[in-house]
């Protein structure tokens, strides 16, 4: 007796370890997502996530300067508030600031940052994506941007994303799926998270995505339409997205170190397109400058200017600040893959879950880089803040012309 019961003990044991692995595997994206553990996965995509690198050559591009404390303050819900309550209320990871290409202003507070780590971008990897398709339209791989889906991808003939055409995946305009709420089990982002981490494929998940509106007439927020686009892009010039980002714009900015996209674990494995890129700081602040200096750096044509202006925003109603519906903030409008945000000075940032920031004001010369581990992946508040004090630091400069 005691034999069997030491034996069914065991048993117990083993099944109870196997149902606990089971439910780690499927709640894994949750666990790695949640504070604090987040700090430690967003500087450490490479050690959870097969990667292809995103190698870095040439010369470096110099940011000089000395950043030093940045004397700003703004007003956020009635209190007056500094950047240290910025970092601490938007659980910041690391803030650069690029003033006429210096460097002006560099924290980290994050456990595990630093000037040399690489944070994973979320998706901000989407503007990116978006810098990529205006070079190999500028080469010609991608002939237009009116041509459809299916003339890169006829593998999608039959589906939602038969009729879309690039234009359409840039603007977030395709027709094509349902409102990407990240809490929401079941729906299309669920399921695409799901197959990154193993659980069937990605292909079978974009084919299986429903036509919800005419393509071009309804604004909603699409991390598949950026994969579609993406796969569009390899398609279209032959090499994988990191590939053709090292050879043909992270080799052309002056990068200190070599970025990376995460992959899918399942085969055959491919890079997020709107969500894999992990880079550092002070790179994507160069990517930033090459945004604000209308995609020209050091002296070199890198995206056609026309490119830059586009990512502005067109005026298209639908695409306008405020105009967006339930997929946007009421401060943003969209195009080419950036937020946009009107007025006169017509800045934008790329934006990536928990609170992953790329800003851009080329009146001021401007670049802001925030990183973050926000609590949950999407919050208004936060992001309302963040937004709110990267305009008190631009109006700073427009009056006093520094910082």
């Amino acid at each position: 007796m005691t034999d069997m019961s030491g034996w069914l003990l065991n048993a117990a044991a083993v099944a109870g370890a196997g149902a606990g692995a089971a439910w780690l595997w499927r709640n894994q994206g949750q666990l790695a997502t949640r504070r604090p553990l987040s700090e430690w996965t967003f500087t450490h995509m490479d050690t959870v996530m097969p990667k292809e690198s995103v190698p870095r050559g040439g010369p470096v591009l110099p940011l000089p300067g000395r950043p030093g404390p940045l004397d700003v303050s703004y007003t956020f819900e009635g209190h007056e508030r500094t950047l240290d309550d910025l970092h601490r209320n938007t659980n910041t990871t690391s803030f650069v600031v690029l003033r006429g290409g210096e460097l002006v202003h560099e924290v980290y507070p994050g456990r595990f940052a630093g000037p040399g780590v690489r944070f994973q971008l979320f998706s901000l990897t989407k503007s990116v994506t978006s810098m990529l398709v205006g070079i190999a339209l500028a080469e010609g791989a991608i002939k237009s941007i009116t041509d459809p889906v299916t003339a890169y991808l006829p593998d999608l003939a039959g589906t939602a994303y038969d009729g879309p055409t690039v234009e359409h995946l840039l603007d977030m305009c395709s027709g094509a799926g349902d409102l990407e709420v990240h809490t929401v089990p079941g729906n299309n982002i669920s399921r695409f998270e799901r197959a990154i981490g193993g659980t069937g494929t990605l292909h079978e998940v974009v084919r299986s995505v429903e036509r919800t509106a005419e393509p071009g007439t309804r604004f909603n927020y699409s991390t598949i339409d950026t994969q579609v686009l993406g796969w569009v892009l390899e398609s279209a010039t032959g090499l994988s997205l990191a590939r053709f980002a090292a050879e043909r714009l992270w080799n052309r900015i002056g990068p200190e170190h070599d970025a990376y996209y995460f992959l899918t674990r399942g085969r055959p494995r491919t890079a997020i397109g709107g969500g894999s890129l992990n880079a550092t700081t002070r790179d994507m602040a160069r990517l930033g400058l090459l945004m604000a200096r209308g995609g020209e750096l050091d002296g070199r044509r890198i995206l056609p200017e026309q490119w830059v202006e586009r990512s502005r925003g067109r005026g298209l109603a639908h695409l306008t600040v405020g105009e967006l519906g339930p997929s946007g903030y009421p401060h943003y409008g969209y195009g080419n893959q950036w937020w946009t945000l009107g007025g006169a000075r017509r800045a934008f940032t790329g934006l990536g879950i928990f609170g992953q920031y790329l800003y851009v004001d080329p009146e001021a010369d401007l670049v802001i880089v925030k990183t973050s581990a926000w609590p949950t992946a999407d919050d208004a508040a936060r992001d309302r803040e963040t937004i709110t004090a990267f305009l008190a630091i631009t109006r700073q400069i427009a009056r006093s012309g520094a910082l």
